[in-house]
């Protein structure tokens, strides 16, 4: 009778200690019920993202999730914006598998989508994000990501660079020679992330078609890849690249010393990569998981110091935040709301308006 009663009690305090560890995985300052949605996501074992964002940065952030929750595996899908786009679109319309969860750096095709399928869900950490990057509590800005200049350090002088879009311009209209086809930037018919800063930068700049058209003078060579851009600067293919994400190429520059790199004085628009869950998801316990990790200190945190985007949070150690951001550059940051205004370009006639006229002034 001994023996049994010493085995109940340990199968007892093995189940306390077993339901203790379950639940101290739901974070402090969440709701009581959340070990509901750990539970659930452990039951569904899988949330798929569909992201812009390469695989090697993403590397920190899905490991961190995977160890903060065993049993739940992320099922990363890497591809360009223009494809996530299409490939989302068409997986809704013919209610197959999809992503659970959308992340993306092309901020307006990312909240036309979520206008449609976004699942509306509070996250625990929205109060923690700036008012601007959360939408309907259904959409959410999740980075920090100011767009730089680049230049080749090797082959332009420290005293002729450029420190606002104006001077780019002036620089480039008064030695036409020099920069021959060496000035490269996004392609705005084929990155939506191009097509999106280039709106912006004409809503920051009341003569931007004509900075563009002196940005343009030396022959403006145009690509889809930031990758692309940051080689072809390393190499002096190319001279000087523009409207290049800051995070890229300050991971780019910590191991290529031929890449300068210049925040933009008179404005500099930043950009938070949105996140949102589907509608339809099919791990809806696990997308919730993720998101909140993704917004949340310890996920932000990896987002900042190990993927080398800067956080969208003010609250995370050293100065790749909101906060340290805006110390460097204080009133010059101009970040790209998360809400309707995103849309505005998207409109076809609007869009093919602002394309011609692009086009006209770049010279392509």
């Amino acid at each position: 009778m001994l023996a049994q009663s010493r085995l109940a009690a340990a199968c007892a305090a093995a189940f306390a200690f077993a339901s203790a560890s379950a639940l101290a995985q739901v974070p402090a300052g969440y709701p009581a019920d959340y070990q509901k949605i750990i539970d659930g996501a452990k039951k569904e074992g899988t949330v798929v993202i569909y992201s812009t964002t390469d695989t090697k940065a993403a590397g920190p952030i899905i490991k961190g999730f995977e160890a903060a929750y065993p049993g739940v595996k992320v099922e990363y899908n890497d591809m360009n914006s223009t494809e996530l786009y299409n490939r989302f679109i068409s997986e809704q319309a013919a209610g197959g598998n999809s992503g659970d969860v959308v992340w993306s750096s092309s901020m307006d095709s990312a909240l036309k989508l979520a206008t449609d399928y976004a699942l509306q869900y509070k996250s625990p950490e929205s109060g923690k994000l700036p008012s601007w990057a959360v939408w309907k509590d259904s959409a959410y800005g999740t980075t920090y990501e100011p767009a730089v200049f680049i230049y080749n350090k090797r082959l332009i002088a420290q005293a002729d660079v450029p420190s606002t879009h104006a001077a780019l311009a002036k620089l480039i209209a008064s030695q036409t020679d020099k920069f021959k086809n060496k000035v490269t930037t996004y392609d705005i018919e084929k990155s939506a992330v191009g097509f999106m800063l280039a709106v912006q930068d004409k809503a920051n700049d009341s003569k931007y078609f004509d900075t563009l058209r002196d940005t343009a003078k030396g022959g403006l060579v145009v690509q889809s890849s930031t990758g692309t851009m940051m080689e072809r600067v390393s190499s002096g293919e190319n001279l000087i690249g523009y409207n290049i994400l800051g995070s890229y190429a300050e991971t780019r520059a910590k191991t290529d010393t031929s890449i300068g790199i210049v925040y933009p004085t008179d404005y500099t628009l930043v950009l938070s990569r949105v996140s949102f869950i589907a509608k339809k998801s099919k791990h809806r316990n696990a997308a919730k998981l993720w998101q909140d990790f993704l917004l949340s200190q310890k996920g932000q945190d990896i987002v900042a110091n190990q993927a080398d985007m800067a956080s969208i949070r003010d609250d995370i150690p050293g100065d790749n935040d909101v906060d340290g951001m805006t110390k460097k550059l204080g009133n010059a940051l101009k970040p790209i709301p998360v809400n309707e205004t995103l849309l505005d370009y998207l409109e076809q006639k609007k869009r093919l308006e602002f394309i011609k006229d692009w086009r006209a002034a770049a010279g392509k």
